[in-house]
């Protein structure tokens, strides 16, 4: 069997990719985030990739299907999915960055199909407007700046704006808010 990958951009995470003396003294494994299953005829077939999805309200959420979903009820505009993290809470919290302005892109006509479409746990909480999407050479969409900034507002210039469930509307993520959320102040 040959595997053939892409190197990361420094020998230091490269390094990090590669696992040794797992089965036993002196093999190396090297770590793809790729998801295999394996069928009854030896068969190996790939399901998913470990670093697309993250965990929300106790459930694993795939990236892939909350930008499919949002991308269509906002008509076909790029979107790129990712979790990120809240002080005091288990887990990640859904966020989406849209490419486009936030006067071009109707969140609340496009709430109801939302809702009805991702179940609570997989519905983002924060909404950010860029003017374009990072991608690779091979047009992946590059996720970790993203979920590094998350939706600190003192890291990010773009606008956000925050999903409260509870009264199903949009609010737009300023200091206060930001703060509330931080310090655990508003139901999530």
């Amino acid at each position: 069997m040959v595997f053939v990958f892409e190197l990361s951009q420094s020998k230091q995470d490269t390094e990090k990719k590669i696992l040794r003396d797992v089965v036993r003294r002196g093999d190396k494994y090297f770590r793809s985030g790729d998801i295999l299953v394996m069928d009854q005829f030896g068969w190996i077939y790939f399901k998913d990739r470990a670093g697309d999805t993250f965990r929300w309200k106790g459930e694993n959420v795939s990236t892939a299907e909350v930008e499919v979903t949002v991308s269509k009820v906002l008509g076909g505009v790029g979107v790129v999915a990712y979790g990120v993290q809240i002080p005091g809470t288990d887990g990640r919290a859904g966020m989406v960055s849209i490419l486009g302005d936030r006067a071009s892109v109707d969140l609340e006509a496009a709430l109801p199909n939302l809702i009805n479409q991702l179940p609570g746990y997989a519905r983002p909480l924060f909404y950010r407007f860029s003017d374009d999407l990072d991608m690779t050479g091979t047009y992946k969409l590059k996720k970790v700046a993203l979920q590094a900034e998350g939706f600190d507002i003192t890291k990010v210039s773009d606008p956000i704006l925050f999903l409260d469930s509870r009264k199903e509307t949009f609010i737009d993520l300023d200091q206060q808010l930001f703060q509330d959320i931080q310090q655990g102040n508003i139901k999530l």
